[in-house]
């Protein structure tokens, strides 16, 4: 078929507004002919000369297809675009907006010749599109046509990447036989298929049209037994060499994205023993390549070990037999999965270009480009980073040099020196009155050159209406000319360098010192990426402080700043130094790390150990020109100065020389421990002769607080028996003493999978590693486990591994063994308590004290005090909570006040990321303080969001969380600033009391926008319960809102003794949650709480007429305890709604005068339900009402999720629903939603609506400013609800790093989970389908695991029960399919799942429905069958 045939049957067969648009900026030299060619070739197959668009360069692609959106006819809905491999990262945004607009039908043609060019084609494979790669001349014109094809099919975006001198000359062919234009042009107005699974099979269907013949995109050649397989994209390896090498088998792809695990998974041979992704990349920054990544995804049944073969050499694209038998020898050698480089193995040489081993940077690159991200957030247009911003050094793999600040430097300096010119010129001007100069011109350059530095006069757009006017006017001078010429220097630019902390091995020849002392408006962004910052400086090559070097030169802006530990600092500082008048250093910490969360968990610890600190100097601040931004320096430095002046003072009276002032020798230590020692032996013998008895030394370790009990009952058993004790935790012992201990008992936790409490690490570790001779100390170790814990036999080990390690390794050391290990265990009827008996027992015989004296019977320690107690003697909740927030010796509070401080909203916390490091150095934890407000029905004004948003700023940790309790809660407040973050909430009209403790807490109610008529009416029956429950008591006003704080005592100080009508002094045995639900929307997961509300409707679904009344709901457990469990409500009737209120009150006083008050495990209201049984519980309701409960009426629930998006309400009002992660509102590199949030309180007229599920309703935005509002959200990004399903109904509780209950991570670990999961959700073509899938971080179930159809609850760090099978409505439990899984496991068991529901399933079938009906769990109504499985 000639050519003009063939153009004449495609532009039939495609689209009859179909355009090419080839760029003439291609920039591969040694293809540009080539790509002429083809360009001329893709024009004659897909359109005419009329149709043909030529563009200057790619960015012009983003224009026409934003044309082409507008629907015009006359505006192509097919785009065939050449374009070179390095524009596609521009082109990134267009091919996600095409991804899910489906129009216009964008395909571009990328020709590659190098592993660069394939990795920048693979860069953009997360964009939505498909991509497709030919490896032959024929094929490139086929491939292309065939993408043509399949793109129209999808409405998909292709990138088809071909060669670069594949497609010099070759001979066009027509469609095969059979395949007449009317067929294709059929095939193309089908409907679009749905999944992304369909592409494969469009995509072979297309070739089938262009070549006559299936091809399939994934296929497979060589040994039928392969015992190893290469996997590559394109034709790597030949038939022929695979051929010669026996048991070798290759899998090609030519369609790369989206990736089909299955089709993979297939076409590999069981036989194969090693998988081997051989991948012609740049080397990839984590050392895999993302071919290995989609292996890693397929569900095998044969468990072959994967491994990943990646180079750079363009040798890997034409491997010979001997060179893929090399491979295959060095595969064969490799028995767990990693990365080789593939062509040195074969003996390939690298090529030029491609970077020396070691040589890149990659943490670096990630490191930067969080940075690089705020810089381009914070700067937008006016960001210029001058030093190869795509080098190696900073984001990507370029030229050497350009990286270096010599060269950025050079090119800035020439840039300052144009603008100086510009200056000079434009003053010319303006000084000859002879220049004839429009009024409105010389106005303009006037104002310019006043304010020529100033950003907000000497914008973008400003220059670009200067330019225009010096254009029209430059003909009547030439010194206009003069100043149009140099019109690119109007704008004025934020310039930096970037780069990485390679900088700082040379500062005085790297040229950081030109920068810093030219003078020059320069910054720099030097990122440090080190593990430990202290530990790079005391080894390996010498590292300067570039920070401390540029405060040497005196005239630099210096900030150092760290994103993970003060994101506001780092703006503060990025925009102090833009605004700075010269030079400016930005030294910038973001840690090596194997994942996210322990790149946030380093940063934290670097910062709170003082090893990355926190600061900004600018010189012209004087006579303070450093700022010290970190809040533990900042304190301990001021302790320090007023230490210092106390001890001046005493100098100056006795002035004495110190001889410590040198660091303190080898010897001096030895002595001073010594010294330690000798006192030490004299307190034991002075204790000893006192008590007289021997001593005894009780060390122990505990999470959850049993250990430490264990440890103290031995110690009061020992002191009755006459025994001078010491007890304490084992981090706060001197290890270096253990030697010289005569009696050693140890009670020890045991944390995660096998793991010792964090209090215990450091001991265990310095006992591991230590060689001293224990042969005078005898000792006993027992230990507090649950047997069950690990339900695995394999798994066995781990169950009191902590005591079992101690006592081995104590033994080793020659210490003497008296009794144990004892091994305490949670599935004894008694607990632990059942083996301690036991224990004791063994120790006091071996010590020869079974009888205790009776010279000693008086405890030296107090009893316990019960929660009961504590509540009862604290004078309606005051305690000594007030004289506990005035001592600033401490940033915590005592046990017994902490849980009293829960009754007035506020949790002591302490930061776990931080705290091993904190007690290996004897400090105190980092404590701080969670605060809840109470805020029912979770309405709030726009004035209360920016108190809330200002508070987290001033006191807080700068987030906000929106919490599964519907309201706010601010974490990482420090004790001395409670009272007055206290005093700002009620300045805001809100208050903390009864959030949290043994009350009535936050009373939550629906906040579905499209009942917007009903909110008013719920809202106002949440707040009258809420204030008609409250508690009387006036502590909460007198510690935290008068002006002088009430003394904490045991007697009442108030004028009028405080009572309690409702609760009494005791309060409650638990807390009392309560809901209302408006249905068909169970958005408050209703059945969860102790009582709910289930609004019953008019028959035109506009009145409410009353409630029907559940009781009995409750989430939380404790892993392995039969008797604890989760449980949905039940009904106890129907009541008019004019009784709502009334019914709270009864309902609470029945749980009050009936609830274990014992056992705190067992003191929740569903487990008094269950113990009396409903019609009891009917009966005690009404006596107290004095009327009877009316049947139940009827009523329907069909989801517990939120909508998201506009809708209208009520006449005149609209609502916007917004997806928050996890509830969390933070300013995140490339995601200030704090900050934006801020700004549309500022704007909104409305009010906000928090919802139960973590997100925030825009509410009540009239129509006129409906459009401003999304313009607004627009800007912001705030708007995008691109998201799975999935991940919109996902769910998270707070756990670490505050959380003291949690085990597992939570809220910081689920988006990743989710991030995996989307890829099976994605195979499966589920994006659209709605899976109520939550975590927590415990078995408490804060964020309602356990009616979730998906749940994970947190048993170790890493490890989680997975729970199947609850409703998509919350009227179901879920029931566990597997314990203690981790990551891999969890995709693994999830993803076969997920297929079979998307081809089994029946219409509308939820996915909790789906496994109850398959068998997969059980169905699970009551709480007490929640165990059986």
């Amino acid at each position: 078929m000639s050519p003009s045939s063939l153009q004449t049957t495609t532009l039939q067969a495609l689209s009859t507004a179909a355009a090419v648009v080839y760029t003439t900026a291609v920039t591969l030299d040694s293809t540009t002919a080539v790509v002429s060619s083809f360009a001329g070739n893709v024009s004659e197959l897909v359109a005419d000369s009329d149709n043909l668009v030529r563009l200057p360069q790619a960015s012009g692609i983003a224009a026409l297809v934003a044309d082409s959106a507008t629907g015009d006819a006359k505006k192509p809905q097919l785009i065939s675009a050449l374009v070179g491999a390095k524009d596609l990262i521009s082109l990134i945004p267009t091919l996600r907006g095409l991804a899910r607009q489906r129009s216009p039908v964008l395909v571009l043609h990328v020709p590659v010749s190098s592993a660069s060019d394939v990795s920048d084609v693979l860069a953009v494979r997360d964009s939505g599109c498909a991509i497709l790669r030919s490896t032959t001349q024929q094929g490139a014109v086929d491939y292309a046509l065939a993408a043509s094809i399949a793109a129209q099919r999808l409405g998909t975006p292709f990138v088809h990447c071909f060669p670069a001198g594949a497609a010099d000359s070759i001979e066009l062919q027509g469609y095969a036989a059979g395949s007449t234009q009317e067929a294709v042009r059929a095939y193309l107005q089908g409907e679009k298929p749905p999944s992304s699974e369909a592409v494969h099979d469009v995509v072979s269907q297309a070739l089938a049209m262009v070549v006559g013949e299936a091809r399939e995109a994934v296929s497979y050649f060589g040994a039928a037994d392969a015992q190893v397989v290469y996997v590559t994209f394109g034709d790597v390896v030949s038939r022929a060499a695979v051929g010669a090498v026996a048991g070798v088998g290759v899998v090609q792809i030519s369609l790369a994205r989206p990736p089909s695990a299955e089709a993979l998974g297939q076409a590999v041979p069981a036989s194969a023993a090693r998988v081997v992704a051989l991948e012609h990349v740049r080397r990839a920054a984590a050392g895999w390549g993302p071919l290995f990544f989609d292996l890693a995804l397929v569900p095998w049944e044969h468990r072959p070990i994967l491994l990943n073969g990646v180079s750079s050499s363009a040798g890997l694209d034409a491997l010979t037999a001997e060179q893929l038998e090399a491979i295959t020898a060095h595969v064969l050698t490799l028995a767990s999965p990693t990365h080789f480089d593939a062509a040195a193995v074969a003996g390939i040489p690298e090529d030029a270009a491609a970077p020396a081993p070691g040589e890149d940077a990659p943490s670096e690159a990630a490191a930067v480009g969080a940075y690089g991200q705020l810089l381009r957030d914070v700067f937008g247009s006016r960001l210029r980073v001058a030093n190869a911003c795509e080098s190696r050094s900073i984001w990507g793999n370029g030229g050497r040099a350009e990286s270096t600040p010599e060269f950025g430097f050079g090119r800035l300096a020439a840039a300052a020196q144009e603008r100086t010119r510009l200056a000079a010129a434009v003053t010319a001007v303006l000084r000859d009155v002879s220049v004839p100069l429009s009024r409105e011109l010389h106005a303009a350059l006037a104002a310019w050159l006043g304010a020529r530095n100033d950003p907000s006069v000497a914008s973008a757009s400003a220059a670009a209406q200067i330019g225009e006017l010096l254009k029209a006017e430059a003909a009547s001078s030439p010194a206009l000319g003069d100043v149009l010429g140099l019109r690119a220097h109007l704008a004025a630019q934020s310039d930096w360098l970037v780069g990485g902390d390679a900088w700082a091995y040379d500062v005085g020849g790297s040229g950081v010192h030109h920068v810093l002392s030219s003078g020059l408006n320069i910054n720099m962004l030097v990122v440090d990426t080190a593990a430990d910052p202290a530990a790079v400086q005391r080894g390996g090559a010498r590292k300067k402080d570039v920070g401390l070097y540029a405060m040497n030169y005196g005239s630099a802006y210096v900030a150092s700043v760290a994103v993970y530990a003060s994101y506001a600092q780092v703006l503060q500082a990025l925009a102090e130094a833009d605004a700075f008048p010269g030079p400016a250093v930005v030294v910038a910490y973001l840690p090596r790390a194997a994942s996210p969360i322990a790149v946030l968990q380093q940063s934290k610890r670097a910062v709170d150990e003082g090893a990355w600190p926190l600061y900004r100097w600018d010189p012209r601040h004087e006579p303070g020109p450093f700022q010290l931004d970190s809040e533990k320096l900042r304190r301990e430095l001021a302790d320090f100065l007023k230490r210092d002046s106390a001890l001046a003072a005493v100098a100056r009276a006795t002035p004495r020389l110190g001889a410590a002032i040198a660091p303190a020798s080898v010897e001096a230590r030895a002595g001073d421990r010594l010294a330690r020692k000798a006192r030490g032996d004299v307190d034991a013998l002075v204790s000893g002769l006192a008590a007289g008895g021997p001593p005894l030394l009780v060390l122990y370790a505990s999470d959850g607080g049993s250990g430490e009990e264990a440890a103290r009952r031995l110690a009061r058993s020992a002191r009755r028996r006459g025994m001078a004790v010491r007890c304490m935790g084992m981090d706060e012992y001197d290890f270096e003493e253990l030697a010289y201990e005569r009696t050693l008992a140890i009670a020890v936790s045991t944390a995660g999978q096998g793991e010792i409490p964090t209090a215990g690490r450091e001991f265990l570790k310095a006992l591991l590693a230590t060689a001293a001779n224990l042969s005078e100390t005898a000792f006993a170790v027992f230990g507090l486990g649950d047997s069950h814990y690990w339900p695995r036999p394999e798994d066995a080990v781990f169950y009191n591994k902590p005591a079992r390690d101690l006592d081995r390794r104590l033994a080793e050391l020659g210490a003497r063994r008296i009794a144990g290990p004892g091994l305490g265990d949670d599935q004894d009827a008694d607990g632990w308590e059942a083996a301690f008996g036991a224990f004791e027992s063994q120790l006091w015989g071996a010590l020869n004290l079974d009888v205790v004296s009776s010279a000693a019977d008086e405890p030296e320690e107090p009893p316990a005090r019960t929660d009961e107690e504590n509540k009862a003697i604290s004078n309606f909740l005051r305690g000594t909570i007030a004289h506990a927030i005035a001592d600033s010796s401490t940033g915590a509070v005592d046990e017994w006040d902490g849980k009293l401080l829960k009754f007035h909203g506020t949790y002591m916390q302490d930061d776990r990321d931080v705290r091993a490091g904190r007690l290996a150095r004897g400090e105190e934890k980092a404590f701080s303080f969670m605060i809840r407000v109470r805020l029912p029905a979770g309405v709030a004004t726009p004035a209360q969001w920016l108190a809330m948003d200002a508070l987290a700023a001033e006191h807080g940790n700068q987030t906000m969380k929106i919490t599964t309790r519907q309201t706010f809660q601010l974490h990482g407040v420090l004790k001395r600033n409670l009272r007055e973050t206290m005093r700002g909430i009620n300045r805001g009209l809100m208050d903390t009391i009864a959030a949290c403790g043994d009350v009535n807490r936050n009373v939550v109610a629906s906040a579905n926008p499209l009942q917007a008529h009903l909110q008013p009416e719920v809202a106002r029956l949440a707040a009258d319960i809420s204030t008609h429950l409250l508690p009387a008591t006036s502590a909460y006003h007198e510690i935290w809102l008068a002006d002088e704080q009430v003394a904490g005592s045991a007697e009442q100080t108030s004028p009028t003794a405080d009572y309690e009508p409702l609760y009494g002094p005791a309060y409650l045995p638990r807390k009392y949650k309560i809901a209302i639900a408006i249905p068909p929307e169970n958005d408050v997961d209703v059945f969860a709480y102790d009582l709910g509300y289930i609004a019953i409707l008019d028959d035109a679904q506009e009145t409410i007429l009353g409630y029907n009344i559940v009781i009995g709901g409750g989430m939380g457990m404790t892993h392995n305890n039969k008797a604890t469990y989760p449980r949905l409500a039940t009904c106890l009737g129907y009541v008019p709604k004019d009784r709502a209120v009334v019914v709270s009150e009864k309902v609470m006083l029945v749980q009050r005068d009936h609830g274990d008050r014992s056992n705190r495990k067992h003191a929740r209201l569903k487990y008094t339900v269950d113990d009396h049984g409903m019609h009891w519980w009917r009966e005690q309701v009404e006596a107290r009402l004095g009327f009877s409960f009316e049947p139940a009426r009827p009523y329907a629930f069909t989801r517990n999720g939120d909508r998201y998006g506009w809708t209208k309400s009520t006449p005149g009002l609209n609502n916007f629903t917004m997806f928050v992660q996890n509830g969390r509102v933070a300013d995140l590199p490339g995601s200030p939603l704090k900050t934006a949030l801020a700004d549309v309180a500022r704007k909104h007229t409305g009010n906000f609506r928090l919802t139960c599920n973590g997100h925030l309703i825009v509410a009540d935005v009239k129509d006129e400013d409906v459009e401003s509002i999304t313009r607004l959200l627009a800007s912001h990004r705030l708007d995008n609800l691109d998201y799975s399903a999935l991940r919109l109904h996902s769910m998270a509780c707070v756990a670490l790093p505050t959380c003291a209950l949690a085990m597992a991570e939570s809220e910081r670990y689920l988006p990743r989970l989710i991030d995996l999961l989307d890829q099976v959700i994605d195979q499966a073509g589920l994006r659209s389908d709605a899976i109520v899938i939550r975590m927590t971080g415990c078995p408490n179930g804060c964020a309602r695991p356990y009616n979730a159809e998906i749940a994970f609850v947190g048993k170790a760090p890493g490890a989680y029960n997975l729970y199947l099978g609850g409703s998509h409505n919350g009227d179901r439990l879920s029931k566990i399919y597997r314990e203690t899984v981790t990551e891999d496991q969890i995709l693994d068991a999830l993803t076969p799942i997920i297929k079979q529901y998307a081809i089994e399933r029946q219409e509308a079938e939820r996915f909790g429905d789906f496994v109850i009906r398959k068998g997969i769990v059980k169905a699970t109504r009551e709480g007490k069958d929640f165990h059986d499985v």
